[in-house]
Protein backbone atom coordinates (compact mmCIF):
# COMPACT_ATOMS: atom_id res chain seq x y z
CA UNK A 1 0.00 0.00 0.00
CA UNK A 2 1.36 3.51 -0.70
CA UNK A 3 2.22 5.25 2.70
CA UNK A 4 1.78 8.84 1.64
CA UNK A 5 2.47 9.68 5.57
CA UNK A 6 6.40 9.20 5.48
CA UNK A 7 7.13 12.46 3.36
CA UNK A 8 5.52 14.04 6.18
CA UNK A 9 7.56 12.77 8.66
CA UNK A 10 10.27 15.30 10.84
CA UNK A 11 13.34 15.16 9.99
CA UNK A 12 15.42 11.81 12.01
CA UNK A 13 12.19 10.01 12.34
CA UNK A 14 12.32 6.33 10.60
CA UNK A 15 9.83 4.25 8.82
CA UNK A 16 9.89 1.87 10.54
CA UNK A 17 11.07 0.85 14.34
CA UNK A 18 14.44 -1.27 14.78
CA UNK A 19 12.61 -3.32 17.67
CA UNK A 20 14.90 -5.98 19.66
CA UNK A 21 13.07 -9.24 18.51
CA UNK A 22 13.51 -10.59 22.04
CA UNK A 23 12.55 -7.47 23.76
CA UNK A 24 9.97 -7.91 26.84
CA UNK A 25 8.78 -5.04 29.55
CA UNK A 26 10.87 -6.92 31.72
CA UNK A 27 13.94 -6.19 30.06
CA UNK A 28 13.13 -2.45 29.15
CA UNK A 29 12.40 -2.14 32.89
CA UNK A 30 15.93 -3.95 33.83
CA UNK A 31 17.66 -1.47 31.66
CA UNK A 32 15.86 1.64 33.04
CA UNK A 33 16.34 0.47 36.50
CA UNK A 34 20.27 0.02 35.88
CA UNK A 35 20.83 3.40 33.59
CA UNK A 36 18.44 5.49 35.69
CA UNK A 37 19.68 3.81 39.01
CA UNK A 38 19.72 6.67 41.25
CA UNK A 39 17.23 9.19 39.62
CA UNK A 40 13.64 10.36 40.54
CA UNK A 41 11.00 7.83 39.11
CA UNK A 42 7.81 8.27 40.69
CA UNK A 43 6.32 11.52 42.92
CA UNK A 44 3.17 11.13 45.24
CA UNK A 45 2.33 13.37 48.18
CA UNK A 46 5.59 14.48 48.88
CA UNK A 47 7.49 11.37 48.75
CA UNK A 48 9.52 10.75 45.72
CA UNK A 49 10.84 6.61 44.98
CA UNK A 50 14.08 6.61 42.60
CA UNK A 51 14.43 4.55 39.84
CA UNK A 52 16.33 2.00 42.61
CA UNK A 53 13.30 2.02 44.98
CA UNK A 54 11.04 0.62 42.44
CA UNK A 55 13.50 -1.53 41.18
CA UNK A 56 13.63 -3.04 44.96
CA UNK A 57 10.29 -2.42 45.83
CA UNK A 58 8.87 -4.18 43.02
CA UNK A 59 11.30 -6.81 43.18
CA UNK A 60 9.76 -8.16 46.76
CA UNK A 61 6.40 -7.19 45.46
CA UNK A 62 7.02 -10.32 43.01
CA UNK A 63 8.88 -12.60 44.50
CA UNK A 64 5.86 -12.25 47.01
CA UNK A 65 3.57 -13.05 44.23
CA UNK A 66 5.62 -16.24 43.37
CA UNK A 67 5.45 -17.74 47.29
CA UNK A 68 1.52 -17.40 46.71
CA UNK A 69 -0.07 -21.18 46.13
CA UNK A 70 -1.77 -20.92 43.07
CA UNK A 71 0.23 -18.22 41.33
CA UNK A 72 2.01 -19.12 38.79
CA UNK A 73 3.02 -17.31 35.10
CA UNK A 74 0.03 -16.35 33.13
CA UNK A 75 -1.72 -15.94 36.26
CA UNK A 76 -4.08 -12.60 36.09
CA UNK A 77 -3.58 -10.47 39.05
CA UNK A 78 -6.36 -7.61 39.06
CA UNK A 79 -4.48 -4.32 40.33
CA UNK A 80 -7.72 -1.73 41.32
CA UNK A 81 -5.64 1.40 42.45
CA UNK A 82 -5.79 5.17 41.71
CA UNK A 83 -2.78 7.04 40.97
CA UNK A 84 -0.53 6.42 44.39
CA UNK A 85 3.27 5.43 44.31
CA UNK A 86 1.99 1.42 44.96
CA UNK A 87 1.11 1.40 41.53
CA UNK A 88 3.77 1.14 39.63
CA UNK A 89 5.41 -0.93 42.77
CA UNK A 90 2.70 -3.58 41.93
CA UNK A 91 2.36 -2.69 37.29
CA UNK A 92 6.39 -3.74 37.35
CA UNK A 93 5.85 -6.85 40.40
CA UNK A 94 3.57 -8.13 38.45
CA UNK A 95 4.87 -8.26 35.13
CA UNK A 96 8.41 -9.06 36.28
CA UNK A 97 6.75 -12.28 37.90
CA UNK A 98 5.96 -13.44 34.53
CA UNK A 99 1.76 -12.28 35.30
CA UNK A 100 -0.50 -10.58 33.61
CA UNK A 101 -2.13 -7.15 34.57
CA UNK A 102 -5.66 -6.53 34.97
CA UNK A 103 -6.41 -2.98 35.54
CA UNK A 104 -9.59 -2.38 37.22
CA UNK A 105 -11.12 1.11 37.72
CA UNK A 106 -11.23 1.55 41.37
CA UNK A 107 -14.64 3.23 40.83
CA UNK A 108 -16.64 0.51 39.46
CA UNK A 109 -19.60 -1.03 41.32
CA UNK A 110 -19.78 -4.15 42.01
CA UNK A 111 -21.80 -5.66 39.09
CA UNK A 112 -18.67 -4.09 37.00
CA UNK A 113 -15.82 -5.24 39.17
CA UNK A 114 -17.24 -8.89 39.63
CA UNK A 115 -17.86 -9.09 35.48
CA UNK A 116 -14.13 -8.07 34.94
CA UNK A 117 -12.59 -10.31 37.94
CA UNK A 118 -14.69 -13.26 36.70
CA UNK A 119 -13.74 -12.82 32.79
CA UNK A 120 -10.11 -12.51 33.28
CA UNK A 121 -9.73 -15.32 35.90
CA UNK A 122 -7.92 -13.06 37.79
CA UNK A 123 -6.77 -14.89 41.33
CA UNK A 124 -5.39 -12.29 43.07
CA UNK A 125 -6.36 -8.42 43.25
CA UNK A 126 -4.38 -5.63 44.82
CA UNK A 127 -6.85 -2.73 46.00
CA UNK A 128 -6.71 0.02 48.04
CA UNK A 129 -8.47 -0.21 51.27
CA UNK A 130 -11.08 2.83 50.35
CA UNK A 131 -12.58 0.32 47.76
CA UNK A 132 -12.72 -3.14 49.95
CA UNK A 133 -15.97 -3.10 50.63
CA UNK A 134 -16.80 -4.03 46.94
CA UNK A 135 -14.57 -6.40 46.37
CA UNK A 136 -15.86 -8.37 49.61
CA UNK A 137 -18.78 -7.88 48.33
CA UNK A 138 -18.43 -9.61 45.00
CA UNK A 139 -15.21 -11.98 45.80
CA UNK A 140 -16.65 -14.85 46.13
CA UNK A 141 -18.61 -14.82 43.19
CA UNK A 142 -14.81 -15.02 41.61
CA UNK A 143 -11.80 -17.05 41.21
CA UNK A 144 -10.33 -14.50 43.26
CA UNK A 145 -8.35 -16.04 46.36
CA UNK A 146 -5.88 -13.76 47.39
CA UNK A 147 -6.52 -10.15 48.21
CA UNK A 148 -4.00 -7.34 49.09
CA UNK A 149 -5.33 -4.34 50.72
CA UNK A 150 -3.65 -1.30 51.28
CA UNK A 151 -4.24 2.25 52.15
CA UNK A 152 -3.19 5.74 50.79
CA UNK A 153 -0.63 6.56 52.40
CA UNK A 154 1.06 3.20 52.64
CA UNK A 155 4.36 4.45 50.66
CA UNK A 156 4.93 7.53 52.56
CA UNK A 157 7.50 7.70 55.81
CA UNK A 158 6.49 7.89 59.18
CA UNK A 159 4.92 10.08 60.83
CA UNK A 160 2.97 11.28 57.91
CA UNK A 161 2.28 7.48 56.51
CA UNK A 162 0.64 7.27 59.70
CA UNK A 163 -1.21 10.63 59.52
CA UNK A 164 -2.88 10.63 56.05
CA UNK A 165 -4.18 7.04 56.76
CA UNK A 166 -5.74 7.85 60.01
CA UNK A 167 -7.67 10.92 57.99
CA UNK A 168 -8.28 8.77 55.46
CA UNK A 169 -9.72 6.36 57.77
CA UNK A 170 -12.51 8.57 58.86
CA UNK A 171 -13.68 8.75 55.50
CA UNK A 172 -13.95 5.44 54.28
CA UNK A 173 -14.38 1.88 56.39
CA UNK A 174 -12.13 -0.62 55.10
CA UNK A 175 -12.83 -4.37 54.83
CA UNK A 176 -10.17 -5.98 56.82
CA UNK A 177 -11.79 -9.21 56.71
CA UNK A 178 -11.76 -10.69 53.53
CA UNK A 179 -10.70 -14.03 52.29
CA UNK A 180 -6.91 -14.28 51.73
CA UNK A 181 -6.60 -10.80 52.84
CA UNK A 182 -2.70 -9.49 53.11
CA UNK A 183 -1.68 -6.08 53.99
CA UNK A 184 0.62 -4.25 50.92
CA UNK A 185 3.30 -3.65 53.48
CA UNK A 186 3.18 -7.13 54.75
CA UNK A 187 3.34 -8.50 51.54
CA UNK A 188 6.66 -6.38 50.12
CA UNK A 189 7.94 -7.69 53.52
CA UNK A 190 7.99 -10.93 53.40
CA UNK A 191 8.94 -10.84 49.25
CA UNK A 192 12.33 -8.77 50.81
CA UNK A 193 12.88 -12.04 52.51
CA UNK A 194 12.20 -14.45 49.80
CA UNK A 195 14.70 -15.04 46.78
CA UNK A 196 11.99 -13.97 43.58
CA UNK A 197 12.37 -17.41 41.04
CA UNK A 198 14.00 -16.80 37.59
CA UNK A 199 10.99 -16.14 34.81
CA UNK A 200 11.93 -16.54 31.32
CA UNK A 201 9.02 -13.95 29.82
CA UNK A 202 8.76 -13.60 25.82
CA UNK A 203 7.68 -11.10 23.67
CA UNK A 204 4.22 -13.28 22.48
CA UNK A 205 3.25 -13.35 26.34
CA UNK A 206 0.27 -11.66 27.58
CA UNK A 207 1.35 -8.21 29.80
CA UNK A 208 -2.24 -7.09 30.37
CA UNK A 209 -5.51 -7.75 29.85
CA UNK A 210 -6.70 -4.37 29.02
CA UNK A 211 -10.56 -3.96 29.43
CA UNK A 212 -12.72 -1.71 27.13
CA UNK A 213 -16.36 -0.86 25.47
CA UNK A 214 -17.91 -0.76 29.09
CA UNK A 215 -19.65 2.17 27.66
CA UNK A 216 -21.36 0.12 25.05
CA UNK A 217 -22.19 -2.86 27.17
CA UNK A 218 -20.26 -5.86 29.00
CA UNK A 219 -16.40 -5.08 29.17
CA UNK A 220 -13.94 -7.33 27.01
CA UNK A 221 -10.43 -7.85 27.78
CA UNK A 222 -8.17 -6.51 24.94
CA UNK A 223 -5.08 -9.18 25.05
CA UNK A 224 -1.84 -6.67 24.85
CA UNK A 225 1.53 -8.64 25.06
CA UNK A 226 4.51 -7.97 25.94
CA UNK A 227 5.70 -7.73 22.04
CA UNK A 228 2.79 -4.93 21.72
CA UNK A 229 3.27 -2.64 24.23
CA UNK A 230 7.68 -2.54 23.74
CA UNK A 231 6.72 -1.92 20.16
CA UNK A 232 4.37 1.28 21.13
CA UNK A 233 7.10 2.36 23.03
CA UNK A 234 9.34 2.26 20.64
CA UNK A 235 7.40 3.93 18.12
CA UNK A 236 6.13 6.91 20.43
CA UNK A 237 9.70 6.90 22.07
CA UNK A 238 10.86 8.21 18.67
CA UNK A 239 7.81 10.17 17.98
CA UNK A 240 8.80 12.18 20.98
CA UNK A 241 13.04 12.31 20.87
CA UNK A 242 12.94 16.23 18.98
CA UNK A 243 11.96 17.52 21.85
CA UNK A 244 12.85 15.02 24.85
CA UNK A 245 15.57 13.88 26.21
CA UNK A 246 16.22 11.01 28.41
CA UNK A 247 16.79 11.60 32.27
CA UNK A 248 15.66 15.06 31.92
CA UNK A 249 11.94 14.93 31.38
CA UNK A 250 9.16 15.37 34.65
CA UNK A 251 5.57 14.26 33.54
CA UNK A 252 2.24 15.71 34.92
CA UNK A 253 0.46 11.93 35.48
CA UNK A 254 -3.28 13.33 36.20
CA UNK A 255 -5.29 10.21 34.00
CA UNK A 256 -5.62 7.30 35.83
CA UNK A 257 -2.57 4.63 35.03
CA UNK A 258 -5.12 2.37 34.90
CA UNK A 259 -6.30 3.85 31.76
CA UNK A 260 -4.45 2.24 28.87
CA UNK A 261 -3.15 6.51 27.84
CA UNK A 262 -1.74 7.16 31.04
CA UNK A 263 -0.48 3.59 31.50
CA UNK A 264 1.34 3.61 28.55
CA UNK A 265 2.22 7.34 27.42
CA UNK A 266 2.96 8.29 31.07
CA UNK A 267 4.27 5.09 33.24
CA UNK A 268 5.91 3.39 30.99
CA UNK A 269 6.94 5.13 28.73
CA UNK A 270 8.80 7.85 31.04
CA UNK A 271 9.95 5.00 33.06
CA UNK A 272 11.72 3.91 29.53
CA UNK A 273 12.96 7.50 29.58
CA UNK A 274 14.42 8.02 32.79
CA UNK A 275 11.43 10.29 33.52
CA UNK A 276 10.12 11.21 36.73
CA UNK A 277 6.03 10.82 36.68
CA UNK A 278 4.41 13.09 39.30
CA UNK A 279 1.41 10.93 39.88
CA UNK A 280 -1.84 12.81 40.49
CA UNK A 281 -4.45 10.79 42.62
CA UNK A 282 -7.34 12.89 42.28
CA UNK A 283 -7.49 15.58 39.56
CA UNK A 284 -10.88 16.54 39.96
CA UNK A 285 -9.92 18.28 43.12
CA UNK A 286 -8.51 21.05 40.53
CA UNK A 287 -7.38 23.15 43.07
CA UNK A 288 -5.56 20.59 44.75
CA UNK A 289 -4.17 19.72 40.82
CA UNK A 290 -3.06 23.39 40.51
CA UNK A 291 -1.28 23.61 44.06
CA UNK A 292 0.73 20.57 42.77
CA UNK A 293 1.62 21.92 39.41
CA UNK A 294 3.06 25.28 41.02
CA UNK A 295 5.32 22.85 43.13
CA UNK A 296 7.44 21.48 39.68
CA UNK A 297 9.45 22.65 37.18
CA UNK A 298 7.42 20.15 34.90
CA UNK A 299 8.16 19.78 31.13
CA UNK A 300 5.16 17.36 29.72
CA UNK A 301 1.48 17.06 30.65
CA UNK A 302 -0.83 14.79 29.08
CA UNK A 303 -4.59 14.38 29.52
CA UNK A 304 -7.49 15.20 27.66
CA UNK A 305 -10.18 18.20 26.43
CA UNK A 306 -11.69 18.05 29.57
CA UNK A 307 -8.78 17.86 31.95
CA UNK A 308 -7.43 20.86 30.22
CA UNK A 309 -10.64 22.78 30.31
CA UNK A 310 -11.05 22.17 33.95
CA UNK A 311 -7.38 23.51 34.53
CA UNK A 312 -7.83 26.49 32.05
CA UNK A 313 -11.11 27.04 33.89
CA UNK A 314 -9.39 27.54 37.14
CA UNK A 315 -8.10 31.44 38.08
CA UNK A 316 -4.96 30.34 39.73
CA UNK A 317 -3.77 28.26 36.39
CA UNK A 318 -2.89 31.48 34.54
CA UNK A 319 -0.39 32.54 37.41
CA UNK A 320 2.06 29.45 37.06
CA UNK A 321 5.23 29.42 35.50
CA UNK A 322 5.01 27.38 32.17
CA UNK A 323 8.42 28.49 31.21
CA UNK A 324 9.63 24.84 31.29
CA UNK A 325 6.94 22.91 29.57
CA UNK A 326 7.94 22.10 25.92
CA UNK A 327 5.00 19.41 25.39
CA UNK A 328 1.66 19.06 25.92
CA UNK A 329 -0.45 16.58 24.29
CA UNK A 330 -3.82 15.16 24.19
CA UNK A 331 -5.19 12.30 23.31
CA UNK A 332 -8.64 10.03 24.48
CA UNK A 333 -11.09 12.69 22.86
CA UNK A 334 -11.06 15.66 20.25
CA UNK A 335 -9.01 17.93 21.50
CA UNK A 336 -11.58 21.19 20.47
CA UNK A 337 -10.47 24.59 19.04
CA UNK A 338 -11.70 26.15 21.43
CA UNK A 339 -9.36 24.77 24.35
CA UNK A 340 -6.38 24.36 22.03
CA UNK A 341 -6.58 28.45 21.15
CA UNK A 342 -7.35 29.11 25.57
CA UNK A 343 -4.44 26.41 26.20
CA UNK A 344 -1.59 28.39 24.02
CA UNK A 345 -2.99 31.87 25.12
CA UNK A 346 -2.40 30.79 28.65
CA UNK A 347 0.63 28.69 28.54
CA UNK A 348 2.10 30.03 25.54
CA UNK A 349 2.56 25.98 24.10
CA UNK A 350 0.99 24.32 21.49
CA UNK A 351 -1.88 21.96 22.82
CA UNK A 352 -0.74 18.81 20.35
CA UNK A 353 -2.77 15.77 19.32
CA UNK A 354 -2.42 12.00 19.10
CA UNK A 355 -4.91 9.43 18.50
CA UNK A 356 -5.23 5.47 19.59
CA UNK A 357 -7.49 3.24 21.56
CA UNK A 358 -6.88 0.18 24.09
CA UNK A 359 -6.47 -2.47 21.22
CA UNK A 360 -3.33 -0.49 19.52
CA UNK A 361 -1.58 -0.43 22.70
CA UNK A 362 -2.49 2.58 22.13
CA UNK A 363 -1.08 5.23 20.17
CA UNK A 364 -1.66 4.88 16.45
CA UNK A 365 -0.77 8.74 14.91
CA UNK A 366 0.53 12.04 16.45
CA UNK A 367 1.30 15.44 15.09
CA UNK A 368 4.92 15.94 14.33
CA UNK A 369 6.52 17.88 17.64
CA UNK A 370 8.75 20.52 17.35
CA UNK A 371 8.86 23.93 19.33
CA UNK A 372 6.79 25.75 16.28
CA UNK A 373 4.20 23.22 16.05
CA UNK A 374 0.63 24.40 16.13
CA UNK A 375 -2.93 23.09 16.43
CA UNK A 376 -4.26 22.13 12.79
CA UNK A 377 -7.24 19.89 14.71
CA UNK A 378 -5.68 16.97 12.95
CA UNK A 379 -4.93 13.75 14.93
CA UNK A 380 -1.22 13.64 12.97
CA UNK A 381 0.59 10.96 11.25
CA UNK A 382 0.79 7.16 11.62
CA UNK A 383 3.98 6.12 13.47
CA UNK A 384 6.76 4.09 12.48
CA UNK A 385 5.76 0.64 11.38
CA UNK A 386 1.97 1.53 11.26
CA UNK A 387 -0.11 1.34 8.34
CA UNK A 388 -3.25 3.43 7.86
CA UNK A 389 -6.25 2.86 5.84
CA UNK A 390 -10.10 4.68 5.15
CA UNK A 391 -12.00 1.99 4.11
CA UNK A 392 -15.81 1.66 3.40
CA UNK A 393 -18.74 -1.04 5.02
CA UNK A 394 -17.34 -3.23 2.31
CA UNK A 395 -13.62 -3.03 3.66
CA UNK A 396 -12.46 -1.52 0.34
CA UNK A 397 -10.03 1.37 0.47
CA UNK A 398 -11.21 4.69 -0.21
CA UNK A 399 -10.28 7.56 -1.87
CA UNK A 400 -7.68 10.56 -0.16
CA UNK A 401 -10.10 13.11 1.59
CA UNK A 402 -13.25 10.49 1.55
CA UNK A 403 -14.86 9.78 4.60
CA UNK A 404 -14.51 6.14 5.65
CA UNK A 405 -13.88 3.69 8.42
CA UNK A 406 -10.07 4.23 10.46
CA UNK A 407 -8.58 0.88 9.99
CA UNK A 408 -4.64 0.34 11.46
CA UNK A 409 -2.06 -2.73 10.69
CA UNK A 410 0.80 -2.70 12.91
CA UNK A 411 3.08 -4.29 16.11
CA UNK A 412 1.13 -3.07 18.63
CA UNK A 413 -2.21 -4.39 17.44
CA UNK A 414 -3.56 -6.45 20.18
CA UNK A 415 -4.03 -10.09 19.94
CA UNK A 416 -7.84 -10.64 20.05
CA UNK A 417 -10.12 -9.74 23.04
CA UNK A 418 -9.86 -12.73 25.67
CA UNK A 419 -11.97 -15.82 24.93
CA UNK A 420 -14.35 -13.91 22.45
CA UNK A 421 -12.98 -15.12 18.89
CA UNK A 422 -15.87 -13.69 17.70
CA UNK A 423 -16.06 -10.40 18.84
CA UNK A 424 -12.40 -10.56 17.34
CA UNK A 425 -13.09 -11.47 13.74
CA UNK A 426 -15.75 -8.64 13.66
CA UNK A 427 -12.84 -6.26 14.41
CA UNK A 428 -10.53 -8.10 12.68
CA UNK A 429 -9.94 -8.08 8.50
CA UNK A 430 -8.26 -11.17 7.20
CA UNK A 431 -5.58 -8.82 6.16
CA UNK A 432 -4.50 -7.95 9.53
CA UNK A 433 -6.46 -4.74 9.94
CA UNK A 434 -8.20 -3.29 13.19
CA UNK A 435 -11.73 -1.95 12.52
CA UNK A 436 -11.74 1.34 14.89
CA UNK A 437 -14.75 2.03 14.62
CA UNK A 438 -13.79 5.76 14.00
CA UNK A 439 -15.17 7.39 11.12
CA UNK A 440 -12.18 9.68 9.88
CA UNK A 441 -10.49 11.11 6.85
CA UNK A 442 -6.89 11.13 5.34
CA UNK A 443 -5.26 13.75 3.36
CA UNK A 444 -2.38 13.33 0.32
CA UNK A 445 -0.01 14.47 2.89
CA UNK A 446 -0.85 11.35 5.23
CA UNK A 447 -2.25 13.31 7.88
CA UNK A 448 -5.79 11.59 9.51
CA UNK A 449 -8.70 13.78 10.71
CA UNK A 450 -11.73 12.08 13.32
CA UNK A 451 -14.70 12.69 12.05
CA UNK A 452 -16.42 10.89 15.18
CA UNK A 453 -17.07 7.67 16.49
CA UNK A 454 -19.72 5.27 13.99
CA UNK A 455 -22.07 4.63 16.50
CA UNK A 456 -22.37 8.71 17.53
CA UNK A 457 -23.59 9.84 14.06
CA UNK A 458 -26.71 11.80 13.77
CA UNK A 459 -29.03 10.79 11.11
CA UNK A 460 -31.27 13.86 10.53
CA UNK A 461 -33.91 13.61 7.44
CA UNK A 462 -31.02 11.27 5.61
CA UNK A 463 -28.05 13.48 6.21
CA UNK A 464 -25.24 12.50 8.65
CA UNK A 465 -24.11 14.65 11.48
CA UNK A 466 -21.12 14.53 13.00
CA UNK A 467 -21.53 15.58 17.28
CA UNK A 468 -18.02 16.65 17.14
CA UNK A 469 -18.43 19.21 15.09
CA UNK A 470 -21.44 20.46 16.48
CA UNK A 471 -19.51 20.46 20.01
CA UNK A 472 -16.49 22.04 18.37
CA UNK A 473 -18.77 24.79 17.72
CA UNK A 474 -20.64 25.10 21.36
CA UNK A 475 -17.44 25.36 22.85
CA UNK A 476 -16.74 28.67 21.19
CA UNK A 477 -19.52 30.36 22.65
CA UNK A 478 -17.82 32.34 25.41
CA UNK A 479 -20.10 31.30 28.30
CA UNK A 480 -19.75 27.50 27.21
CA UNK A 481 -17.35 25.54 29.38
CA UNK A 482 -18.26 22.20 28.04
CA UNK A 483 -21.04 20.86 25.77
CA UNK A 484 -22.43 17.55 24.75
CA UNK A 485 -23.89 16.41 21.12
CA UNK A 486 -26.29 13.82 20.66
CA UNK A 487 -29.31 12.68 18.71
CA UNK A 488 -32.78 11.96 19.69
CA UNK A 489 -35.49 10.26 18.33
CA UNK A 490 -37.67 12.14 16.27
CA UNK A 491 -40.98 10.21 14.21
CA UNK A 492 -40.26 12.60 11.18
CA UNK A 493 -36.23 13.64 10.72
CA UNK A 494 -35.43 10.30 12.04
CA UNK A 495 -33.53 11.63 15.02
CA UNK A 496 -32.56 15.30 15.74
CA UNK A 497 -29.79 17.43 16.83
CA UNK A 498 -29.34 17.84 20.90
CA UNK A 499 -26.96 19.69 22.63
CA UNK A 500 -26.12 19.48 26.51
CA UNK A 501 -24.49 22.60 27.77
CA UNK A 502 -22.21 23.31 30.80
CA UNK A 503 -22.15 27.08 31.34
CA UNK A 504 -18.85 28.22 32.79
CA UNK A 505 -18.42 29.80 36.14
CA UNK A 506 -20.69 33.04 36.44
CA UNK A 507 -21.21 33.34 33.11
CA UNK A 508 -24.78 33.02 31.89
CA UNK A 509 -25.91 31.60 28.25
CA UNK A 510 -29.96 30.77 26.76
CA UNK A 511 -30.50 28.21 24.66
CA UNK A 512 -31.77 30.39 22.04
CA UNK A 513 -28.19 32.18 22.11
CA UNK A 514 -26.69 29.09 21.97
CA UNK A 515 -28.54 28.19 18.65
CA UNK A 516 -27.98 31.24 17.27
CA UNK A 517 -24.50 31.24 17.75
CA UNK A 518 -24.51 27.88 15.76
CA UNK A 519 -26.69 29.22 12.68
CA UNK A 520 -23.55 31.01 12.42
CA UNK A 521 -21.07 28.43 11.68
CA UNK A 522 -23.48 25.59 11.16
CA UNK A 523 -25.51 24.42 7.89
CA UNK A 524 -29.61 23.90 9.13
CA UNK A 525 -29.69 20.37 9.83
CA UNK A 526 -26.62 20.69 11.79
CA UNK A 527 -28.17 22.93 14.15
CA UNK A 528 -29.31 22.13 17.26
CA UNK A 529 -33.25 22.14 18.11
CA UNK A 530 -32.78 20.84 21.74
CA UNK A 531 -30.62 22.52 24.25
CA UNK A 532 -30.00 21.15 27.69
CA UNK A 533 -27.98 23.16 30.44
CA UNK A 534 -26.72 20.65 33.16
CA UNK A 535 -24.28 21.54 35.70
CA UNK A 536 -21.80 18.57 34.52
CA UNK A 537 -21.65 16.17 32.07
CA UNK A 538 -21.30 12.26 33.18
CA UNK A 539 -17.83 10.86 31.92
CA UNK A 540 -15.72 8.32 31.86
CA UNK A 541 -13.03 7.52 34.32
CA UNK A 542 -10.26 9.51 32.15
CA UNK A 543 -12.36 12.12 31.49
CA UNK A 544 -14.32 10.97 28.29
CA UNK A 545 -17.80 12.64 28.04
CA UNK A 546 -20.90 10.15 27.88
CA UNK A 547 -22.65 10.50 25.19
CA UNK A 548 -24.65 7.21 25.39
CA UNK A 549 -25.56 8.07 28.99
CA UNK A 550 -27.14 11.45 28.00
CA UNK A 551 -28.85 9.36 24.86
CA UNK A 552 -30.13 7.35 27.43
CA UNK A 553 -31.69 9.97 29.63
CA UNK A 554 -33.36 11.94 26.85
CA UNK A 555 -36.82 10.85 26.00
CA UNK A 556 -37.59 11.10 22.21
CA UNK A 557 -38.70 14.13 20.99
Amino acid sequence: MTKPWLASYADGIPAEIDLDPNATLVSVMDESFARFHDRPAYASMGRTLSFADVDRLSADFAAWLQGIDGLEKGSRVAVMLPNLLQYPVCLFGVLRAGMVVVNVNPLYTARELRHQLSDSGAQCIVTLANFAHVVQEVVADTQVRTVVVTEVGDMLAWPKRWLVNAVVRRKAVPAWHLPGHHRFRDALAAGARRNRDPVSVAPSDLAFLQYTGGTTGLSKGAMLSHGNVVANLEQTSLWLSPVTEDGKEIVITALPLYHIFALVCNCLAFMRAGGLNVLIANPRDVQGFVKELARWPYTTIFGVNTLFNALLADEDFAALDFSTVKLSLGGGMAVQRATADRWKDVTGCTLGEGYGLTETSPVVTMNPLSADMVYTGAVGLPLPSTEVAIRDDDGQDLAVGERGELCVRGPQVMQGYWQRPEATDAVMYPDGFLRTGDVATMDDAGYVRIVDRKKDMILVSGFNVYPNEVEDIVAHHPAVLEAACIGVPDPVSTEQVKVVVVARPGATVTAEEIVAHCRESLTAYKVPKFVEFRDELPKTNVGKILRRALREESPPA
